[in-house]
Protein backbone atom coordinates (compact mmCIF):
# COMPACT_ATOMS: atom_id res chain seq x y z
CA UNK A 1 0.00 0.00 0.00
CA UNK A 2 1.31 3.46 -0.91
CA UNK A 3 1.04 5.84 2.06
CA UNK A 4 2.49 9.35 2.21
CA UNK A 5 3.66 10.57 5.62
CA UNK A 6 4.80 13.98 6.83
CA UNK A 7 7.76 14.05 4.42
CA UNK A 8 6.54 12.09 1.42
CA UNK A 9 6.43 8.35 0.74
CA UNK A 10 9.28 6.37 2.29
CA UNK A 11 9.93 2.66 2.57
CA UNK A 12 12.72 0.16 3.20
CA UNK A 13 14.64 -0.64 0.01
CA UNK A 14 13.64 -4.07 -1.30
CA UNK A 15 10.62 -4.23 0.98
CA UNK A 16 8.23 -1.37 0.18
CA UNK A 17 10.64 0.59 -2.00
CA UNK A 18 10.46 -1.62 -5.09
CA UNK A 19 10.28 -1.09 -8.83
CA UNK A 20 6.65 -2.23 -8.82
CA UNK A 21 5.60 0.31 -6.19
CA UNK A 22 7.47 3.09 -8.00
CA UNK A 23 5.63 2.15 -11.20
CA UNK A 24 2.34 2.29 -9.31
CA UNK A 25 3.12 5.79 -8.06
CA UNK A 26 4.11 6.97 -11.55
CA UNK A 27 0.93 5.49 -13.04
CA UNK A 28 -1.16 7.13 -10.31
CA UNK A 29 0.47 10.50 -10.99
CA UNK A 30 -0.02 10.04 -14.75
CA UNK A 31 -3.72 9.40 -14.32
CA UNK A 32 -4.06 12.29 -11.88
CA UNK A 33 -2.28 14.73 -14.21
CA UNK A 34 -4.45 13.71 -17.14
CA UNK A 35 -7.62 14.12 -15.12
CA UNK A 36 -6.41 17.57 -14.02
CA UNK A 37 -5.55 18.52 -17.62
CA UNK A 38 -1.91 19.31 -16.79
CA UNK A 39 -0.23 16.24 -18.33
CA UNK A 40 1.03 18.34 -21.26
CA UNK A 41 3.30 20.23 -18.82
CA UNK A 42 5.24 17.06 -18.10
CA UNK A 43 7.03 16.10 -14.89
CA UNK A 44 10.29 17.34 -13.31
CA UNK A 45 12.23 14.66 -11.41
CA UNK A 46 15.49 14.71 -9.44
CA UNK A 47 17.36 12.21 -7.28
CA UNK A 48 19.87 12.11 -4.43
CA UNK A 49 22.81 9.83 -3.65
CA UNK A 50 20.89 6.98 -2.03
CA UNK A 51 21.08 3.43 -3.29
CA UNK A 52 18.81 2.97 -6.36
CA UNK A 53 17.83 6.65 -6.50
CA UNK A 54 18.94 7.21 -10.10
CA UNK A 55 17.43 3.92 -11.25
CA UNK A 56 14.20 4.78 -9.45
CA UNK A 57 14.01 8.12 -11.26
CA UNK A 58 14.36 6.31 -14.57
CA UNK A 59 11.73 3.72 -13.62
CA UNK A 60 9.30 6.55 -12.91
CA UNK A 61 10.13 8.16 -16.27
CA UNK A 62 9.49 4.91 -18.13
CA UNK A 63 5.90 4.80 -16.85
CA UNK A 64 5.26 8.46 -17.61
CA UNK A 65 6.60 7.85 -21.12
CA UNK A 66 4.21 4.92 -21.61
CA UNK A 67 1.42 7.37 -20.76
CA UNK A 68 2.70 9.88 -23.31
CA UNK A 69 3.87 12.29 -20.60
CA UNK A 70 7.27 13.96 -21.01
CA UNK A 71 9.72 14.02 -18.11
CA UNK A 72 12.64 16.35 -17.46
CA UNK A 73 15.20 14.38 -15.44
CA UNK A 74 18.00 16.07 -13.54
CA UNK A 75 20.73 13.67 -14.68
CA UNK A 76 23.10 14.16 -11.74
CA UNK A 77 22.29 13.85 -8.06
CA UNK A 78 21.16 17.21 -6.70
CA UNK A 79 19.65 18.93 -3.65
CA UNK A 80 15.89 18.64 -3.27
CA UNK A 81 15.58 22.47 -3.36
CA UNK A 82 16.79 22.37 -7.00
CA UNK A 83 13.64 20.46 -7.98
CA UNK A 84 11.45 22.87 -5.99
CA UNK A 85 13.16 25.80 -7.69
CA UNK A 86 12.63 24.26 -11.12
CA UNK A 87 8.93 23.58 -10.49
CA UNK A 88 8.50 27.19 -9.42
CA UNK A 89 10.57 28.68 -12.25
CA UNK A 90 8.92 26.63 -15.01
CA UNK A 91 5.45 27.13 -13.49
CA UNK A 92 4.68 23.42 -13.44
CA UNK A 93 1.90 21.77 -11.48
CA UNK A 94 4.09 18.93 -10.21
CA UNK A 95 7.64 17.76 -9.57
CA UNK A 96 9.15 14.73 -7.84
CA UNK A 97 12.34 13.93 -5.94
CA UNK A 98 13.69 10.45 -5.24
CA UNK A 99 14.97 10.68 -1.66
CA UNK A 100 14.35 9.56 1.89
CA UNK A 101 15.85 12.80 3.20
CA UNK A 102 17.52 12.18 6.59
CA UNK A 103 16.24 8.61 7.11
CA UNK A 104 18.69 5.70 7.57
CA UNK A 105 20.39 4.29 4.47
CA UNK A 106 18.04 1.30 4.22
CA UNK A 107 15.22 3.71 3.24
CA UNK A 108 14.40 5.48 0.02
CA UNK A 109 11.30 7.31 -1.10
CA UNK A 110 9.50 9.97 -3.11
CA UNK A 111 8.70 13.59 -2.40
CA UNK A 112 6.03 15.31 -4.49
CA UNK A 113 5.97 19.07 -5.08
CA UNK A 114 3.13 21.23 -6.33
CA UNK A 115 2.81 24.68 -7.93
CA UNK A 116 5.31 27.18 -6.61
CA UNK A 117 7.68 24.45 -5.44
CA UNK A 118 5.64 23.61 -2.35
CA UNK A 119 5.53 20.24 -0.61
CA UNK A 120 2.36 18.44 -1.64
CA UNK A 121 -0.26 18.97 1.07
CA UNK A 122 -2.37 16.26 2.65
CA UNK A 123 -5.20 16.75 0.15
CA UNK A 124 -2.85 16.09 -2.76
CA UNK A 125 -1.09 13.10 -1.16
CA UNK A 126 -4.36 11.45 -0.17
CA UNK A 127 -5.56 11.93 -3.72
CA UNK A 128 -2.39 10.25 -5.03
CA UNK A 129 -2.99 7.36 -2.63
CA UNK A 130 -6.54 6.91 -3.97
CA UNK A 131 -5.25 6.88 -7.54
CA UNK A 132 -2.58 4.35 -6.52
CA UNK A 133 -5.20 2.03 -5.04
CA UNK A 134 -6.94 1.92 -8.43
CA UNK A 135 -3.79 1.02 -10.41
CA UNK A 136 -3.80 -2.46 -11.88
CA UNK A 137 -0.52 -4.34 -12.15
CA UNK A 138 1.62 -5.01 -14.04
CA UNK A 139 2.02 -1.37 -15.02
CA UNK A 140 2.91 -0.62 -18.64
CA UNK A 141 6.24 1.13 -19.23
CA UNK A 142 8.51 2.14 -22.10
CA UNK A 143 12.18 1.20 -22.00
CA UNK A 144 14.31 4.18 -20.94
CA UNK A 145 16.45 4.31 -24.10
CA UNK A 146 13.36 4.20 -26.29
CA UNK A 147 11.70 6.99 -24.28
CA UNK A 148 14.86 9.07 -24.58
CA UNK A 149 15.02 8.50 -28.34
CA UNK A 150 11.37 9.46 -28.79
CA UNK A 151 11.80 12.74 -26.92
CA UNK A 152 9.63 11.67 -24.01
CA UNK A 153 12.61 11.93 -21.64
CA UNK A 154 14.88 14.99 -21.43
CA UNK A 155 18.10 14.89 -19.38
CA UNK A 156 18.93 18.27 -17.83
CA UNK A 157 21.21 19.69 -15.14
CA UNK A 158 19.90 23.05 -13.86
CA UNK A 159 22.27 23.41 -10.90
CA UNK A 160 23.86 26.57 -12.35
CA UNK A 161 20.48 28.30 -12.62
CA UNK A 162 19.75 27.41 -8.99
CA UNK A 163 23.16 28.64 -7.82
CA UNK A 164 22.76 31.91 -9.75
CA UNK A 165 19.30 32.29 -8.23
CA UNK A 166 20.85 32.26 -4.74
CA UNK A 167 23.86 34.40 -5.71
CA UNK A 168 21.48 37.01 -7.04
CA UNK A 169 19.80 37.26 -3.65
CA UNK A 170 22.70 37.39 -1.17
CA UNK A 171 25.22 40.17 -0.50
CA UNK A 172 28.28 38.67 -2.18
CA UNK A 173 30.31 41.86 -1.76
CA UNK A 174 29.87 41.82 2.01
CA UNK A 175 30.92 38.16 2.13
CA UNK A 176 33.92 38.90 -0.10
CA UNK A 177 35.11 41.66 2.23
CA UNK A 178 34.69 39.57 5.38
CA UNK A 179 37.38 36.97 4.50
CA UNK A 180 35.48 34.13 6.15
CA UNK A 181 36.64 30.55 6.67
CA UNK A 182 33.85 27.95 6.52
CA UNK A 183 33.62 24.23 7.18
CA UNK A 184 31.06 22.14 5.32
CA UNK A 185 29.74 18.66 6.13
CA UNK A 186 27.34 17.41 3.42
CA UNK A 187 27.08 14.10 5.35
CA UNK A 188 27.88 12.27 2.10
CA UNK A 189 24.83 13.94 0.59
CA UNK A 190 24.27 16.36 -2.27
CA UNK A 191 24.94 19.88 -0.97
CA UNK A 192 28.68 20.27 -1.59
CA UNK A 193 28.61 21.47 -5.21
CA UNK A 194 25.98 24.13 -4.58
CA UNK A 195 27.22 25.49 -1.24
CA UNK A 196 30.90 25.39 -2.14
CA UNK A 197 30.33 27.07 -5.52
CA UNK A 198 28.26 29.85 -3.93
CA UNK A 199 30.77 30.50 -1.18
CA UNK A 200 33.89 30.31 -3.35
CA UNK A 201 32.24 32.68 -5.85
CA UNK A 202 31.91 35.10 -2.91
CA UNK A 203 35.60 34.48 -2.08
CA UNK A 204 34.97 32.67 1.20
CA UNK A 205 37.31 29.81 2.06
CA UNK A 206 35.52 26.46 2.31
CA UNK A 207 36.84 23.14 3.59
CA UNK A 208 34.76 19.97 3.33
CA UNK A 209 34.49 16.78 5.34
CA UNK A 210 32.35 13.76 4.37
CA UNK A 211 31.97 15.05 0.83
CA UNK A 212 32.30 11.79 -1.08
CA UNK A 213 29.56 9.52 -2.38
CA UNK A 214 28.70 6.89 0.22
CA UNK A 215 25.25 5.32 -0.08
CA UNK A 216 25.59 4.13 3.53
CA UNK A 217 26.34 7.68 4.75
CA UNK A 218 29.35 6.56 6.76
CA UNK A 219 27.18 4.17 8.75
CA UNK A 220 25.08 6.98 10.24
CA UNK A 221 21.84 8.75 9.45
CA UNK A 222 22.50 11.76 7.17
CA UNK A 223 20.87 14.09 9.69
CA UNK A 224 22.37 17.37 11.02
CA UNK A 225 21.90 16.40 14.68
CA UNK A 226 24.22 17.05 17.61
CA UNK A 227 25.60 13.53 18.03
CA UNK A 228 26.35 13.29 14.30
CA UNK A 229 28.13 16.66 14.09
CA UNK A 230 30.90 16.11 16.65
CA UNK A 231 33.54 15.68 13.95
CA UNK A 232 32.47 18.95 12.31
CA UNK A 233 32.64 20.66 15.70
CA UNK A 234 36.21 19.45 16.22
CA UNK A 235 37.14 20.54 12.69
CA UNK A 236 35.73 24.06 13.19
CA UNK A 237 37.63 24.46 16.45
CA UNK A 238 40.88 23.01 15.11
CA UNK A 239 40.83 25.06 11.89
CA UNK A 240 39.57 28.30 13.44
CA UNK A 241 36.49 28.47 11.21
CA UNK A 242 33.87 31.19 11.47
CA UNK A 243 31.05 28.74 10.86
CA UNK A 244 30.40 25.03 10.37
CA UNK A 245 27.52 24.01 8.10
CA UNK A 246 25.95 20.55 7.89
CA UNK A 247 23.08 19.48 5.65
CA UNK A 248 21.04 16.30 5.54
CA UNK A 249 21.09 13.74 2.73
CA UNK A 250 19.06 15.80 0.26
CA UNK A 251 20.15 19.25 1.52
CA UNK A 252 16.77 20.59 2.57
CA UNK A 253 17.72 20.62 6.28
CA UNK A 254 20.57 22.38 8.05
CA UNK A 255 22.52 22.25 11.30
CA UNK A 256 25.20 24.70 12.47
CA UNK A 257 28.43 24.67 14.47
CA UNK A 258 29.32 28.13 15.74
CA UNK A 259 32.81 29.62 15.94
CA UNK A 260 33.24 28.20 19.45
CA UNK A 261 32.53 24.68 18.24
CA UNK A 262 29.03 24.59 19.74
CA UNK A 263 26.15 22.83 17.99
CA UNK A 264 23.27 25.16 17.15
CA UNK A 265 20.08 23.27 16.35
CA UNK A 266 17.34 24.39 13.99
CA UNK A 267 15.56 26.20 16.83
CA UNK A 268 18.58 28.45 17.24
CA UNK A 269 19.08 28.87 13.50
CA UNK A 270 15.45 29.92 12.97
CA UNK A 271 15.65 32.40 15.84
CA UNK A 272 18.86 33.89 14.45
CA UNK A 273 17.57 34.11 10.86
CA UNK A 274 14.22 35.61 11.84
CA UNK A 275 16.06 38.26 13.86
CA UNK A 276 18.44 38.96 10.97
CA UNK A 277 15.77 39.14 8.27
CA UNK A 278 13.72 41.65 10.27
CA UNK A 279 16.55 43.68 11.82
CA UNK A 280 19.01 43.88 8.90
CA UNK A 281 17.04 43.01 5.78
CA UNK A 282 14.02 45.06 6.87
CA UNK A 283 11.42 42.34 6.28
CA UNK A 284 8.16 42.53 8.18
CA UNK A 285 5.78 39.74 9.09
CA UNK A 286 5.07 36.82 11.40
CA UNK A 287 6.87 33.51 11.79
CA UNK A 288 5.51 29.97 11.40
CA UNK A 289 6.73 26.94 13.34
CA UNK A 290 5.47 23.44 13.86
CA UNK A 291 4.25 22.39 17.29
CA UNK A 292 7.57 20.67 18.12
CA UNK A 293 9.68 23.81 17.67
CA UNK A 294 10.88 26.32 20.26
CA UNK A 295 8.50 28.92 21.70
CA UNK A 296 11.41 31.38 21.79
CA UNK A 297 10.20 32.28 18.30
CA UNK A 298 6.90 33.39 19.83
CA UNK A 299 8.72 35.75 22.18
CA UNK A 300 10.90 37.16 19.40
CA UNK A 301 7.88 37.69 17.16
CA UNK A 302 6.08 39.48 19.98
CA UNK A 303 9.05 41.84 20.38
CA UNK A 304 8.62 42.74 16.69
CA UNK A 305 4.89 43.30 17.18
CA UNK A 306 4.20 40.14 15.18
CA UNK A 307 2.68 36.72 15.81
CA UNK A 308 4.03 33.19 15.73
CA UNK A 309 1.70 30.65 14.11
CA UNK A 310 1.76 26.99 15.19
CA UNK A 311 1.01 24.15 12.74
CA UNK A 312 1.24 20.31 12.74
CA UNK A 313 4.48 18.51 11.86
CA UNK A 314 5.16 18.26 8.13
CA UNK A 315 6.51 21.06 5.98
CA UNK A 316 3.39 21.13 3.84
CA UNK A 317 1.63 22.72 6.84
CA UNK A 318 4.42 25.25 7.34
CA UNK A 319 4.50 26.38 3.69
CA UNK A 320 0.71 26.64 3.50
CA UNK A 321 0.56 28.77 6.67
CA UNK A 322 3.44 30.94 5.46
CA UNK A 323 1.50 31.68 2.32
CA UNK A 324 -1.70 32.40 4.25
CA UNK A 325 -0.05 34.72 6.79
CA UNK A 326 2.71 36.22 4.60
CA UNK A 327 5.29 35.05 7.13
CA UNK A 328 8.96 36.05 6.95
CA UNK A 329 10.24 32.58 7.82
CA UNK A 330 8.83 29.20 8.70
CA UNK A 331 10.38 25.98 9.85
CA UNK A 332 10.75 22.97 12.07
CA UNK A 333 13.06 21.87 14.88
CA UNK A 334 14.19 18.99 12.64
CA UNK A 335 16.19 21.44 10.54
CA UNK A 336 13.97 22.49 7.64
CA UNK A 337 13.10 26.12 7.01
CA UNK A 338 11.84 28.37 4.23
CA UNK A 339 12.29 32.11 3.67
CA UNK A 340 9.69 34.42 2.17
CA UNK A 341 10.28 35.25 -1.48
CA UNK A 342 12.14 31.98 -2.11
CA UNK A 343 10.80 28.57 -3.07
CA UNK A 344 8.03 27.56 -0.71
CA UNK A 345 9.79 24.52 0.67
CA UNK A 346 12.81 23.71 2.81
CA UNK A 347 16.16 24.88 1.47
CA UNK A 348 19.29 24.14 3.49
CA UNK A 349 21.55 25.61 0.81
CA UNK A 350 19.89 29.04 0.87
CA UNK A 351 19.70 29.03 4.67
CA UNK A 352 23.45 28.40 4.78
CA UNK A 353 24.16 31.26 2.37
CA UNK A 354 21.98 33.59 4.39
CA UNK A 355 23.81 32.73 7.64
CA UNK A 356 27.17 33.50 6.00
CA UNK A 357 25.77 36.81 4.73
CA UNK A 358 24.60 37.61 8.26
CA UNK A 359 28.06 37.11 9.74
CA UNK A 360 29.57 39.28 7.00
CA UNK A 361 27.05 42.12 7.20
CA UNK A 362 26.80 42.33 11.00
CA UNK A 363 30.54 41.98 11.52
CA UNK A 364 29.75 39.80 14.54
CA UNK A 365 30.57 36.22 15.39
CA UNK A 366 27.60 33.89 15.20
CA UNK A 367 28.28 32.80 18.80
CA UNK A 368 27.76 36.39 19.99
CA UNK A 369 24.50 36.75 18.08
CA UNK A 370 23.25 33.41 19.40
CA UNK A 371 24.14 34.16 23.02
CA UNK A 372 22.49 37.58 22.92
CA UNK A 373 19.27 36.27 21.39
CA UNK A 374 19.04 33.19 23.57
CA UNK A 375 19.66 35.23 26.74
CA UNK A 376 16.94 37.66 25.70
CA UNK A 377 14.31 35.31 24.25
CA UNK A 378 15.34 31.75 25.13
CA UNK A 379 15.50 31.04 28.87
CA UNK A 380 14.62 27.41 28.24
CA UNK A 381 16.11 24.03 27.35
CA UNK A 382 14.80 22.12 24.35
CA UNK A 383 14.98 18.33 24.12
CA UNK A 384 13.94 15.82 21.46
CA UNK A 385 13.99 12.05 22.03
CA UNK A 386 13.06 9.20 19.67
CA UNK A 387 11.92 5.79 20.89
CA UNK A 388 11.42 2.74 18.71
CA UNK A 389 8.50 0.42 19.39
CA UNK A 390 6.89 -2.66 17.93
CA UNK A 391 4.59 -1.45 15.12
CA UNK A 392 1.70 -3.58 16.37
CA UNK A 393 1.60 -1.48 19.57
CA UNK A 394 0.90 1.78 17.74
CA UNK A 395 -2.89 1.35 17.67
CA UNK A 396 -2.96 0.72 21.43
CA UNK A 397 -0.79 3.79 22.07
CA UNK A 398 -2.98 5.90 19.78
CA UNK A 399 -6.11 4.73 21.57
CA UNK A 400 -4.74 5.68 24.99
CA UNK A 401 -3.39 9.06 23.89
CA UNK A 402 -5.79 10.25 21.20
CA UNK A 403 -9.08 8.49 22.02
CA UNK A 404 -9.10 8.05 25.79
CA UNK A 405 -6.88 11.15 26.15
CA UNK A 406 -4.94 9.65 29.02
CA UNK A 407 -2.12 11.74 30.49
CA UNK A 408 0.58 10.82 32.99
CA UNK A 409 1.03 12.70 36.25
CA UNK A 410 3.21 15.61 35.17
CA UNK A 411 5.13 17.82 37.65
CA UNK A 412 3.82 21.15 36.34
CA UNK A 413 0.41 22.79 36.29
CA UNK A 414 -1.26 22.32 32.91
CA UNK A 415 -2.61 25.31 31.02
CA UNK A 416 -4.23 23.39 28.16
CA UNK A 417 -3.79 20.32 25.94
CA UNK A 418 -3.83 20.18 22.13
CA UNK A 419 -4.50 17.10 19.99
CA UNK A 420 -3.84 18.84 16.68
CA UNK A 421 -0.94 16.44 15.97
CA UNK A 422 -0.38 13.84 18.64
CA UNK A 423 -0.66 15.22 22.18
CA UNK A 424 0.90 18.51 23.29
CA UNK A 425 0.64 19.67 26.89
CA UNK A 426 1.18 23.38 27.53
CA UNK A 427 2.30 24.25 31.07
CA UNK A 428 1.45 27.47 32.88
CA UNK A 429 5.16 28.14 33.41
CA UNK A 430 5.51 28.58 29.63
CA UNK A 431 6.99 25.13 29.02
CA UNK A 432 5.47 22.30 27.03
CA UNK A 433 5.81 18.65 26.06
CA UNK A 434 4.69 17.01 22.80
CA UNK A 435 4.23 13.29 22.13
CA UNK A 436 3.60 12.10 18.58
CA UNK A 437 4.37 9.26 16.19
CA UNK A 438 6.78 9.75 13.31
CA UNK A 439 5.16 9.94 9.91
CA UNK A 440 8.16 8.30 8.21
CA UNK A 441 9.60 5.74 10.69
CA UNK A 442 8.31 3.44 13.49
CA UNK A 443 9.31 5.91 16.20
CA UNK A 444 7.61 7.69 19.07
CA UNK A 445 8.91 11.24 19.32
CA UNK A 446 8.89 13.21 22.58
CA UNK A 447 9.73 16.92 22.42
CA UNK A 448 9.95 19.08 25.51
CA UNK A 449 10.94 22.66 26.35
CA UNK A 450 11.29 23.82 29.96
CA UNK A 451 13.39 26.32 31.92
CA UNK A 452 15.84 23.63 33.15
CA UNK A 453 17.47 20.75 31.27
CA UNK A 454 16.97 18.28 34.12
CA UNK A 455 13.24 18.98 34.00
CA UNK A 456 12.98 18.16 30.29
CA UNK A 457 14.69 14.80 30.84
CA UNK A 458 12.34 14.01 33.72
CA UNK A 459 9.19 14.86 31.75
CA UNK A 460 10.39 12.70 28.87
CA UNK A 461 11.04 9.81 31.29
CA UNK A 462 7.54 10.16 32.79
CA UNK A 463 5.93 9.86 29.37
CA UNK A 464 8.15 6.94 28.41
CA UNK A 465 7.29 5.04 31.61
CA UNK A 466 3.60 5.88 31.19
CA UNK A 467 3.55 4.24 27.76
CA UNK A 468 5.81 1.36 28.78
CA UNK A 469 8.51 2.11 26.20
CA UNK A 470 12.07 1.11 27.08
Amino acid sequence: MIHFGTGGWRAVIGDGFTRENLQIIAQAMSRKMKDELCADEGMMIGYDRRFLSKEAMQWLAEVFAANGIETWLINKSCPTPVVMYLVQKEKRHYGMMVTASHNPAIYNGIKVFTSGGRDADVTVTRNIERYAEAVKTPVAYMEYREALAKGLVHEIYPINDYIDFILGDIDGEAIRDAHLRLALDPMYGVSETAIKTIMITCRAEVETIHGGHDALFGGHMPAPEKMLMQELSAFVTMRGCDLGIATDGDADRIGIIDDKGRYLDANAVMLILYWYLVTYRGLKGPVVRNLCTTHALDRLAESFGEKCYEVPVGFKWVSAEMERTHAVIGGESSGGMAITGRTRGKDGVYAAALLVEMIARTGRKISEIYDDLWNQYGHSVFMADNYSFRPELKDAFMHRIMTEKQLPELPYETDHVSYMDGCKVYFKNGGWVSVRFSGTEPLLRIFCELPEGEDTAEVSRIWRDFLGIA
